[in-house]
């Protein structure tokens, strides 16, 4: 991706070196975010959770100087985000819609948001209370390493996947799902959820679709991307993790589903054609 050069977002919010805070009281939409995350990143929500300190204070300072690599990591990820609010802006523009950008927000190790304290073992997550994305950089190595998913288009689908989220969000979307979702058996809410990130998935394929029309993806781009999307399977995941699939407890889609659904979205580039949640094709 030929990112250096190009516009950087104002919408980050670096709060690297600051550890932290307090879980939200209730659970609620902040454990079921860590939970539904450390499923997908093949983590134990149970132990995740018990992680979670719950005594410390709102924000301490740590002293953590950063790499040349780092900070170059991070005018990336401010290129990838300024990209997903071009394209958004346009999408909705032409749908006669108003976007309104999310913030993405870098931290270390653990972070507070409006869905309560989570730790960077939950992986990148989209919080819609705050209408904040969250990260921490560590990730990506583990994209390249455990995950066997490197490249620079594959971290960018993984900001343009969580964006997707708050396109939902915007859209109404969520919280329709979310509410439905309270009066389903555990199963059935699962398969919305799978729903839901499907459709992150394609609207981050539109995304592709939009800046390869604007000439800054090379060769091998969407490969990248399509083996991200691939390795995120919830089937994949549970078979490295733990040697069995359950496809019952499926929060995201299997592999083949989600490097599909990101297919779909790059193909078409028309957010009318990503509706999963009328189809029997998922």
């Amino acid at each position: 991706m030929r990112w250096r050069g190009e516009r950087q977002s104002s919408n980050i919010e670096d709060r690297r070196g600051l550890t932290g805070g307090k879980i939200a009281v209730g659970g609620g939409l902040g454990t079921m975010l860590i939970i539904i995350i450390a499923l997908l990143f093949g983590a134990d929500p149970q132990q995740l959770l018990e992680r979670v300190p719950s005594n410390q204070p709102a924000e301490v300072q740590t002293s953590q100087p950063r790499s040349p690599e780092e900070e170059e990591l991070k005018q990336f990820v401010s290129v990838v985000l300024a990209k997903t609010e071009d394209v958004w802006h346009d999408v909705f523009l032409k749908n006669r819609r108003q976007y309104r950008e999310p913030t993405l927000v870098l931290f270390t190790d653990q972070v507070q948001s409006a869905c309560g304290l989570a730790g960077a073992a939950v992986g990148p997550f989209y919080c819609p209370g705050d209408e904040k994305v969250y990260i921490d950089l560590s990730f990506y190595d583990e994209l390249r390493r455990r995950f066997r998913a490197p490249g620079d288009f594959a971290q960018a689908y993984v900001i343009a996947h969580e964006v997707g989220h708050h396109v939902q969000n915007l859209l109404g979307i969520s919280e329709r799902v979310h509410a439905t979702q309270q009066r389903l058996s555990e199963a059935e809410a699962n398969q919305l959820s799978v729903r839901l990130e499907l459709q992150a998935d394609f609207f981050a394929g539109v995304f592709a679709r939009y800046v390869q029309n604007q000439g800054i993806l090379e060769a091998g781009d969407i490969d990248e991307a399509l083996q991200a999307a691939s390795a995120v399977g919830d089937d994949r995941i549970q078979r490295q993790t733990t040697g069995h699939v359950v496809p019952d407890s499926f929060t995201h889609g299997t592999a083949e589903q989600r490097s599909r659904w990101f297919r779909k979205g790059y193909e078409t580039g028309d957010i009318r054609q990503g509706d999963t949640f009328n189809t029997n094709d998922l």
